[in-house]
Parts: structure tokens; C-alpha cells; sequence
């Protein structure tokens, strides 16, 4: 790689970084006040596990050479791995493992308990995303060989957290006492910026190169964003009479998902229909989510799940030979469709009952447990998991 190229892949990795403290105050403005820091560290402590996970034996299952469908410990401590390219892309790859089991934790705010979680983070990654991210991004992983495009993310990391978030709400219940509205809405819209913003790392760091891929990922990326933004605060007119900021974030982070299998593969009216589908799916999906009975608290399925089960799907339509090197189904290729859609199967059913496992073992783990007291949760977890409060006013205690 040239100067540039490097230049370039480490500040995209910083940018992938930043999205998770932007997740962790998107998530911290959508929970009542007497949960936000505990939400917060969810997702500010999977940036400490996950980086020592994915040093150690992450790397390793996920691009080891291995097999078809895990890699083996060849990697293991990132001990073959001299300063260069490869560092480089382990280095841009743990950006990735870090922030997708912090999309799960939106299904389980404000009843989960916190030290379970940490146990939680090393299992999962090691057991679900690691292998999954060798499907679709090892030169060996079954997907990739079988041609299915995911550019930056939408099976490993948005369809593969959100469905684990679904088998989360399900084994751990519904919340006793759930928040009418968003504690903080300020906060989610400086959530949904910042991820907006490191999206860019995200998906115009995937080609791996300061290129003219790069450049169009980059203005496809905010194209999405913006359609899908606009879309979502449309329908609310519609519906409500008002605007939603919290609606018109989250709608903006629906596209983002949406677009990132994509980013590689599309042109700008590509990205355009990308971008309205989710706007509209994403709101349908978030309208629909109550009469479902899962308490899926921040909707984690229904913007992450919906939007990449859509982006993936999606690819398949308007991927363009001049920009992936294959005809999309728009070009009269209606196999890579095919193939999308098995990527997006395996990794929903792979991920749901691995995840079920992995949280039912966890529960019958005496001293573990996943469920807070019936007290804490009343109390609220930033005082009864963390001795501490959000907001203090007054010299209030």
C-alpha cells in the first residue's frame, strides 16, 4: 500500500472507532435518565473487551486460514503479523468486531445485567462474529467464495447484531416499567452525527485504499443517509402533523445500514432507492415492533435488521458491473440476488440460535444471570450497577 492508502486506512479506522461512542449516546438519549450511563457503558466497554478479544484470538477465527468456516489460531496474539498491511487490517477489522456486539445492547437496556455482559462480549465475538466475518471477508470463507458482496457490514455486522438483539429480548423479557419517550433527545441526535460522520471510515475505508472506490462509498454513503433521512421525517408528517428529530435520526442511521453491503457496488441512483427503501421500511418496521410483543427497546431490529436485510438484498439489485466487477439484477443478473439472499439466511439463523446458546448458558451460570432484580431495575442501573447518576441538580445525592 502507498503512503496515502495507509494515511488514509488509519484515519478510517479512527472514524470506525468514534461510531461507537456516537452509538452509546444514540442509545444514551433513547433510554429514561436513570439508565443513560449504564446504556453508555454497554457500549464504551465493548471498546475494552473486543480490543483485547480480537488481539488475542478474535483476528485469528475471523482471517486465519483454517477452513471454509472458521479460521484457526495460526494468528492467535497477532504473532505472524509484522507492521504493514496486515497489522493495518487488523487494526481497520477491530473497529468492526467492537461496534457490532454494541448494536445488540439496544434490545437489553435497562434490565441486563452489567458484569453478565462482559462474559456476554467474549463469547459472542468469539463464537458468532468471528466466524461469520470468515464467511464473508476471509479469501477462504464459504461466502466469498460463492461471490456474495457485502462491502462493509450488512450481514456481519448489522443483520448478524440485530438478530442477535432479537434472541436477547426474547430470553431476557420484557421490561417492567418501559420509558414512554427518549430521555435525551439532544443526545440521540449527536449520536446519530457522530455514527453519520465515522461512517465514512466505516464504508469508504472497505475498499481499503484512498481510490476512486473510496470516493464513490464516500457519496453514496451520505446519499443513502440523506434519503433515508428526509423519507422517514416525511412519513411522520404525514402521519403525526410533526417531525420527529428522534425519528429523522434514527431514519438516517436506517440508510447508513442499508447502504453499507452496497457501497462498493452502487452508483448514486443506486444509492438513492437504497436509501427511500430503508426510509420506508425502517418506519414501517418501527410502527409494527410494539404488536409484535418483543421488547426489542430501541428497535435495534427493526433499523439494523430490516435496514441490512434490505441493503443486502438490495445489492443484489442495483450492483452495476462497472463499479463490482459483476451485473446486479437491475443489469439482468438475478443470480447475485440468489446469493445475497443465501448470505443473508445463514447469517440470520447462524446467529439467532448460536446467540440463544450462548445466553442460555449464561443463565444457568450460578452467579451470572441475566436479568437485574426486580429493586435495581426499579432504581434505575446507572446507581444500582455503577453507583452513579446522569444528572445532578441542586446538590441532589
Amino acid at each position: 500500500m502507498d503512503s496515502g492508502s495507509i494515511a488514509w486506512l488509519l484515519t478510517a479506522s479512527a472514524l470506525v472507532l468514534l461510531m461507537t461512542p456516537g452509538l452509546a449516546f444514540f442509545y444514551g438519549g433513547l433510554v429514561r435518565s436513570r439508565n443513560v450511563i449504564s446504556t453508555i457503558m454497554l457500549s464504551f466497554m465493548s471498546m475494552a473487551v473486543v480490543s483485547v478479544v480480537w488481539v488475542l484470538w478474535g483476528y485469528s477465527i475471523a482471517f486465519g486460514e483454517g477452513s471454509a468456516i472458521v479460521g484457526d489460531l495460526s494468528l492467535i496474539g497477532l504473532k505472524t503479523i509484522e507492521p504493514g498491511d496486515d497489522m493495518l487490517f487488523a487494526v481497520f477489522q477491530m473497529m468492526f468486531a467492537i461496534i457490532t456486539p454494541a448494536l445488540i445492547t439496544g434490545a437489553m437496556v435497562e434490565r441486563f445485567k452489567f458484569t453478565t455482559y462482559l462474559v456476554f462480549l467474549v463469547a459472542w465475538v468469539t463464537l458468532v462474529y468471528a466466524p461469520i466475518a470468515h464467511w464473508v471477508w476471509a479469501s477462504n470463507g464459504w461466502l466469498f467464495e460463492l461471490g456474495a458482496l457485502d462491502f462493509a457490514g450488512g450481514t456481519v455486522v448489522h443483520i448478524n447484531a440485530a438478530v442477535a438483539a432479537v434472541a436477547a429480548a426474547l430470553l431476557v423479557g420484557k421490561r417492567r416499567d418501559p420509558g414512554l419517550e427518549p430521555g435525551n433527545v439532544p443526545y440521540v441526535v449527536i449520536g446519530a452525527a457522530l455514527l453519520w460522520f465515522g461512517w465514512f471510515g466505516f464504508n469508504a475505508g472497505s475498499g481499503l485504499a484512498a481510490d476512486g472506490v473510496a470516493i464513490n462509498a464516500f457519496l453514496v454513503t451520505n446519499t443513502a443517509a440523506a434519503t433515508a433521512a428526509l423519507t422517514w421525517g416525511i412519513l411522520s408528517q404525514i402521519q403525526n402533523k410533526r417531525m420527529s428529530a428522534a425519528g429523522v435520526a434514527t431514519g438516517a442511521v436506517g440508510g447508513l445500514v442499508a447502504i453499507t453491503p452496497a457501497a462498493g457496488a452502487v452508483g448514486v441512483m443506486g444509492a438513492l432507492a437504497i436509501g427511500l427503501g430503508a426510509g420506508v421500511f425502517c418506519y414501517l418496521a418501527v410502527l409494527i415492533r410494539p404488536k409484535l410483543g418483543i421488547d426489542d427497546s430501541l428497535d435495534v431490529f427493526a433499523v439494523h435488521g430490516i435496514g441490512g436485510i434490505w441493503g443486502a438484498l438490495a445489492t443484489g439489485i442495483f450492483t452495476v458491473s462497472a463499479f463490482a466487477g459483476v451485473e446486479g439484477l437491475i443489469e439482468g443478473n438475478i443470480e447475485q440476488w440468489g446469493i445475497q439472499a443465501v448470505g443473508v439466511a445463514a447469517t440470520i439463523a447462524y446467529s439467532f440460535v448460536a446467540t440463544l446458546i450462548i445466553l442460555k448458558v449464561l443463565d444457568l451460570i450460578p452467579g451470572l444471570g441475566l436479568r437485574v432484580s426486580e429493586r435495581d431495575e426499579g432504581t434505575g442501573l446507572d446507581v444500582a450497577a455503577h453507583g452513579e447518576r446522569a444528572y445532578v441538580s441542586d446538590g441532589a445525592d
